[in-house]
């Protein structure tokens, strides 16, 4: 048995209740994992409510590390003992324990602790497609300029270190001065506070009129008209997230006018939807934190039993950088 975190409907943090569940032996392809701790993303929030509805019962939860206790048959990357951490589908993290498929879990490097390893996968692997794979047609380049909004958070803040690594001026925005001096300390090269600033104003004065190859944009309905006007052309407007709210719709013969703009939405199951794909992007994200160059920041702690009020401070803005939920 293991005490897990479920939900019988869709709803507010009330809905998540902690119940015993049994956890059984893991079948062809799957491993048994038991967590050390488990990391808490606002794609959480988005299963909660109903925004990306669930079966129920369900278990939540994308994101953790922890030691395998078992694999079945045709596993091989993995053996019982080992050190481990994953962000995965299906949701089913916020537990003590559990039976999972074993293609998208990574041996965690020894150099890693298990706190870390929990808070870094999902949020980490998200900064290595963005950086990496989801770019402007006319690339980057050392020197560019990007947007990133919410820099503060746990995404960010890895994206902003990892930006700085790769030569590129990263603008951030975030709702408050404290967090914008966050991004800064963080690399970004710029911080706006888009609760007090015009972040379109700003972005054009930094890039001296001439805007930014690429948005990176998890925030949706509050920023996504004004983030397509920083666009340089041929920019590349790229949603991964929703916080407040879906993107509204729109019609894609505006973006000839506004500079042959590119739009995508990604998401990271994409992308790491093979195993070979997966173990690739976390070796290198293991690379850029082992190396000191990335720093992943744990800003809260919640036990597991304090579930509820973890969603309702992610939900209010009031965390930064990564959070976890310890066992």
């Amino acid at each position: 048995m293991s005490l897990a975190v479920q939900i019988r409907q869709h709803g507010g943090p009330e809905e998540l209740q902690i119940v015993d569940v049994p956890v059984g032996e893991p079948g062809p392809g799957e491993i048994r994992i038991r967590h050390r701790a488990v990391g808490l993303n606002f794609i959480d929030v988005y299963h909660r409510t109903g925004m990306y509805p669930l079966g129920m019962p369900a278990t939540i939860g994308m994101e953790g590390a922890g030691v395998v206790e078992a694999v079945g048959e045709g596993v091989t990357h993995l053996q019982p003992g080992d050190r481990a951490a994953y962000a995965s589908a299906p949701p089913g993290s916020y537990c003590e324990a559990r039976v999972m498929p074993a293609k998208t879990v990574c041996k965690l490097p020894d150099a890693i602790d298990f706190e870390t390893g929990a808070a870094m996968m999902l949020k980490g692997l998200t900064a290595q497609y963005l950086l990496k794979k989801t770019l402007p047609v006319e690339g980057l380049q050392p020197g560019d300029f990007v947007l990133f909004h919410a820099a503060a958070g746990g995404v960010g803040l890895i994206a902003c270190q990892w930006a700085k690594a790769l030569g590129l001026q990263l603008i951030g925005t975030a709702g408050s001065d404290a967090k914008c001096q966050l991004a800064l300390a963080n690399g970004a090269a710029h911080a706006i506070n888009y609760s007090t600033e015009d972040f379109g104003a700003r972005v054009k004065d930094i890039t001296g009129g001439k805007g930014v190859k690429v948005v990176y944009d998890s925030v949706g309905k509050d920023t996504w008209d004004k983030s397509l006007d920083c666009l340089r052309p041929f920019g590349l407007m790229a949603s991964f997230g929703n916080a407040s709210g879906p993107a509204p719709a729109f019609a894609p013969g505006m973006l000839g006018p506004k500079g042959s703009l590119y739009v995508t939405r990604q998401t990271l199951f994409t992308h790491i939807a093979t195993r070979e794909a997966t173990q690739a992007m976390a070796d290198d994200l293991f690379a850029v934190v082992a190396s000191g160059q990335v720093k992943i920041h744990i800003d809260q702690r919640y036990p597991l039993a304090d579930v509820q009020q973890a969603h309702r401070d992610l939900e209010a803005r009031k965390t930064t950088g990564c959070t976890i939920l310890t066992l």
